[in-house]
């Protein structure tokens, strides 16, 4: 297995954390701690001629009381780059979370069963993608055939981000936008993209800096904004301290700060970002913007925080540290995702990016930034590309 921290023996299986201990024990939210044991990027990887793979795996959801439920998770077959088979989860436990109260209650299910079969019998790499918003334990793989592992041949890409990186409204594990750029660049990635927690955790930052990598990136923005946990003074130094206790464990790699995506809501209008209640009615999840535009500059204001703050402040505070760091550099996340691309290609929800434009995103990163840097004589050059054409 690849891009997990580590695995957790259970009463039926192994559950893969994206966090190792020491950070979940320094934690007590739920969201986070909930969001890191969806295991977005983790894959099996071996080499094999099975015709047959089967893997039982013990899912579980989370459904908000009043929400629509989510479709059921994908699990991912990628052979020889290229995605070959998909197979929705089933079964597992449903955990109903009232938001009103924050009751909860459990209705347990049993292990489940994916299967692919008709492979052909060639010795061919494989790849098994786990579902990138449910918690999956795995319980037992089997396969027709005997298989090993492969050699990890990508440079490693560990990525931070909010629930966009972990793929919110991506069709599925292997086509979220950082699984997109890392097959075009041929990167081996990690995802620290953890659903509405990308909030310059000290204990992340040092999971970061405490595992091995070739190139480091850092998504910084909407989280802070619709969780509106900061305040401008807040701001600057908490960017700085990710920055440096990242530093202390990878002083020479790449390490690319990313700005904001284009977010219309939350573009001057503050958080806390919130559910469109009238949409809830009508059966379809969108999300709002709550917080006062005059709050974040007025005389006496709170200072709260806005996209396009961050992200004028991100590009300061990157140019600043290049005069001691050239191996710092900034994407400004309108490159990415920016005004005319919402013309074309709207969030769905007023928030996450959809299936193609996950596609797009990936696309633009791998070949602005993530390939040049995969290919520099710093850290080698790239792997196979792309996992899909």
């Amino acid at each position: 297995m690849r891009g997990f921290a580590e695995l957790e023996r259970t009463d039926r299986g192994w559950l893969p954390h994206r966090l190792p201990r020491r950070a979940r024990d320094q934690c007590d939210d739920p969201q986070l701690l909930g969001a890191e044991s969806q295991p977005a990027g983790v894959r099996f990887s071996f080499r094999t001629a099975a015709t047959v793979i089967e893997l039982d795996v013990h899912r579980t959801r989370v459904v908000l009381t009043g929400v629509p439920e989510r479709p059921a998770g994908v699990v991912d077959l990628v052979i020889d780059g290229r995605l070959a088979g998909q197979v929705a989860t089933s079964g597992g436990d449903v955990v109903r979370v009232d938001p009103a109260t924050g009751a909860t209650a459990r209705e347990p299910g049993p292990v489940a069963a994916v299967r692919f079969d008709g492979l052909a019998a060639v010795e061919k790499d494989v790849e098994i993608w786990l579902p990138h918003y449910e918690r999956a334990e795995v319980v037992g793989l089997r396969t027709d055939a005997a298989l090993s592992a492969t050699p990890m041949t990508g440079k490693r890409w560990v990525h931070y981000g909010s629930s966009i990186s972990q793929g919110s409204n991506a069709a599925s594990p292997s086509t979220t936008w950082p699984a997109i750029a890392a097959g075009l660049a041929g990167a081996d990635l990690v995802n620290l993209g953890f659903s509405g927690s990308a909030l310059l955790d000290p204990f992340v930052a040092r999971a970061i800096r405490d595992r091995p990598a070739d190139v480091v990136s850092v998504k910084i923005g909407i989280n802070l904004v619709n969780a509106d946990l900061f305040r401008q003074r807040a701001f600057g130094p908490a960017v700085h301290g990710f920055l440096d206790t990242i530093r202390d464990g990878h002083p020479d790699v790449p390490l690319v700060v990313i700005g904001p995506l284009y977010c219309p809501i939350h573009e001057t209008t503050p958080g806390p970002g919130a559910f469109d209640v009238e949409a809830l009615k009508a059966g379809t999840v969108r999300f709002v913007a709550t917080g006062d535009p005059a709050e974040t500059t007025k005389p006496g204001g709170l200072g709260r925080l806005t996209l396009t703050y961050i992200r004028e402040q991100l590009a300061a505070i990157v140019a600043r540290r290049r005069d001691t760091d050239p191996a710092i550099s900034y994407v400004d996340g309108l490159s990415l995702y920016g005004p005319a691309d919402a013309q074309t290609h709207p969030l769905p929800d007023q928030l996450h990016p959809d299936a193609p434009t996950h596609r797009l995103i990936g696309q633009r990163f791998a070949e602005t930034t993530l390939q040049t840097l995969c290919a520099s004589p710093d850290t080698g050059p790239a792997g196979r590309c792309p996992r899909q054409a």
